[in-house]
């Protein structure tokens, strides 16, 4: 069974169909990207997912179960986390206190626990918990907002465009890290314009053209076809 099954979802902004009848799963311990050009409906796909739009129709299963109509915030307490596109870490706040609120629904105990697992897998983080959020440099930033969602111990961490404007450097890191996530037991959707990093990290890929689903399969078969080369990856 798919730890995530989305069928047939549609999605519209006003008159604007802007998910067309899309299908895609997640299995357990996966790590599924959705590619495509900008308005491509990846991340309003996501959204959907989160509860933070509402699809006109389609199913969206959570371990076999309907969650189309759950709120966003029961959504975490049913083990979805999403990493918004841009960040949106609590600039004002410190390095801990955004991360303490990624762990609004765990107790005392399971957030000391994730803070120090955070710590160990982002250490800059440890060396920054008491600075702003707001001062750190963007890939640290990408850092608090992923160890933030990771701090909700979600069964799915759904990650929005994470390498949106960071250096190649850092893009690099972010998706070490991700892998590294991968590696750790973490199941994880990733929406990503940059479409030769996530398919060279993901198992199955979905490759979205004007709100539907144009091609999907294999990661690395998808990287090495063609026409995906051709539309995506400048080769």
């Amino acid at each position: 069974m798919s730890l995530l099954k989305v069928s047939n979802l549609n999605v519209y902004y006003g008159a604007i169909h802007a998910v067309k009848g899309v299908s895609f799963e997640v299995g357990e311990g996966e790590i599924v990207t959705l590619i495509g050009a900008n308005g491509a409906g990846k991340s309003t796909a996501l959204n959907t997912v989160a509860g933070l739009l509402r699809a006109r129709s389609g199913v969206i299963e959570l371990e076999g179960k309907s969650v189309a109509k759950v709120p966003t915030h029961k959504m975490v307490s049913r083990g979805v986390a999403l990493c918004l596109e841009g960040r949106r870490i609590f600039q004002e706040m410190t390095v801990l206190e955004n991360l303490e609120m990624g762990a609004y629904t765990r107790t005392a105990k399971e957030t000391g626990e994730m803070l120090e697992r955070m710590y160990e897998t982002f250490p800059r983080l440890r060396e920054r918990r008491s600075q702003a959020a707001g001062t750190l440099s963007g890939g640290e930033q990408q850092m608090v907002a992923m160890a933030r969602a990771l701090m909700s111990k979600p069964k799915l961490l759904m990650l929005d465009e994470p390498s949106m404007g960071l250096a190649p450097l850092l893009v690099q890191e972010i998706f070490d890290i991700i892998a590294r996530l991968h590696d750790q037991g973490t199941t994880i959707l990733l929406v990503e314009q940059n479409a030769s990093m996530a398919l060279s990290i993901a198992q199955r890929a979905y490759v979205l053209e004007t709100g539907r689903v144009a091609m999907s399969g294999d990661a690395n078969d998808l990287l090495h076809d063609p026409r995906v080369r051709r539309a995506y990856l400048g080769g």
